[in-house]
This record gives structure tokens, sequence and C-alpha cells, in this order.
């Protein structure tokens, strides 16, 4: 891949990214193949620090949830992400990539509790930090997670991997006729109600003037286009 333009980045990964073609869980060749992409990027020196979702296992506002107290049905959803936090450590472990996972919950028998100054150590080692549990507290979803911990430890850019190739005029799927931007505003995603982030992540992200490339996880060798600074996928900046 081409020399990188960050040094440090924070990887925001959905959950439903680790189905593949299911309709839930995890798929062992999914995730083998986002690892792959991950450790290309990370042999090159890029520190790198991931968020992952839930919602292949279980979402607070998913169906599953209905009739659910909605702080009990986040902190299960939070649960789902460590699940998967550590399908992605044993994942990376297999492919020579050091890692480790820092919970926003304390499950110390499991997973390390997040601290702060030992996430930015252990990303200056050259180790990939897995961000789980969101931000501990229900009501946040885990965009804003990946927009917290990147301001915490200093991130350059949010990448957001997605199904789609980056932020559309309107539904590709529905509207054939949609485009893709390649370049956007904070003030226009939010006005526009573009399918970004959550409105509480991407206002984190433009107070902390913190940019956000929006890409697709599944084409082949993206990742390491955006962190070369590439046009690829939506990059949202100030």
């Amino acid at each position: 891949m081409a020399t990188p333009r960050y040094k440090r980045i924070l990887l925001k990964l959905s959950g439903e990214a680790l189905m593949g073609e299911g309709a839930y869980g995890i798929s062992r060749q999914t995730i083998g193949e986002i690892v792959q992409e991950i450790a290309e990027v990370s042999r090159t020196g890029v520190e790198i620090g991931v968020v992952i979702g839930g919602g292949n296992i279980f979402r607070g506002v998913a169906p599953g949830a209905a009739g659910m107290d909605r702080a009990t049905a986040d902190y299960m959803g939070m649960l789902a992400t460590v699940m998967n936090s550590l399908a992605l450590q044993d994942a990376m472990r297999q492919a020579g990539v050091a890692s480790r996972v820092q919970s926003a919950l304390n499950i110390e028998q499991v997973v390390e509790p997040y601290i702060r100054g030992k996430a930015i150590r252990y990303l200056e080692e050259g180790k990939l930090v897995i961000f789980a549990a969101g931000t501990g507290n229900p009501f946040f979803t885990t965009d804003t997670a990946a927009a917290l911990r990147a301001s915490e430890v200093g991130a350059q850019i949010v990448l957001k991997a997605t199904k789609v190739d980056g932020v559309y005029t309107a539904d590709p799927e529905q509207d054939p006729g949609a485009t893709r931007y390649h370049r956007v505003s904070f003030d226009e995603a939010i006005q526009r109600h573009l399918k970004v982030m959550d409105a509480t992540a991407l206002a984190l992200c433009r107070d902390q003037r913190l940019p956000v490339n929006v890409f697709s996880i599944f084409k082949k060798g993206a990742l390491g286009r955006v962190v070369a600074g590439e046009d690829e996928g939506t990059l949202v900046h100030v």
C-alpha cells in the first residue's frame, strides 16, 4: 500500500459487518478477511484503535429489544460488543497482530478495563487496541464511543467501515440515481440528515476537528487507500 497519511487512526466497525452473508452472529471467513485488511495497514506502522458494534448479536434499539427497558437493552448490547471484540482479538492473534481489548464495563476476568494512559502506551508499542462496551453508558451508540475514544487517544481520523462505499444523496439500493459524496462538511451532513453517524458523534467530531471517512470494509484494499489519503469513500470534514 502507499505511504500512510495518518499515524494514528480509530477504526469503527459495525457488528453487522462481521455477519458476512449470514443473518446474525460471526462469520469466521468474513472476520478473517477484515483482519487481513487491518493487518496490512498495521504492518506499515500505523497505530490502530478499533471500536466495534454489537448489532450482529444484540442491539438496544432492535426489534428484539421491543418491550425491554432501554437501559437494560443497551447494557446487553454493550456485552455483545465485548463478545465481538474477543472474536476480533482472536482473529488478530491468528494473523500475527498483537492486540489488546479494553472494556468500558469492568469484566476483569475476561478483558482489562479501559484506561486511557495504558491504551495510548499500547498504541505507541504498535499493539492494536480494541475498545469494547461502547462508552459504558446506555443511550449512547458505538458511533459516539468511536468519536470519544478517538478524541481521548489523539487519533487523527475516524474511519467508519460499513457495507456501503461512502455517503450517498439517497439510499443507493432504493434510488439508482443516488450519487456518492466525495467530501462533505459536518454542518452539511447534520443539516441534511445524512446517515454518517448519529448526531452526538458527528457533533463531537466536529467540535474536536476530527475528520471522519466512511468507506466499505468489503472493498479490497479500501482501508489502505483511505489511510494513504486517497479518494476512497466519503470524507466528512470541518
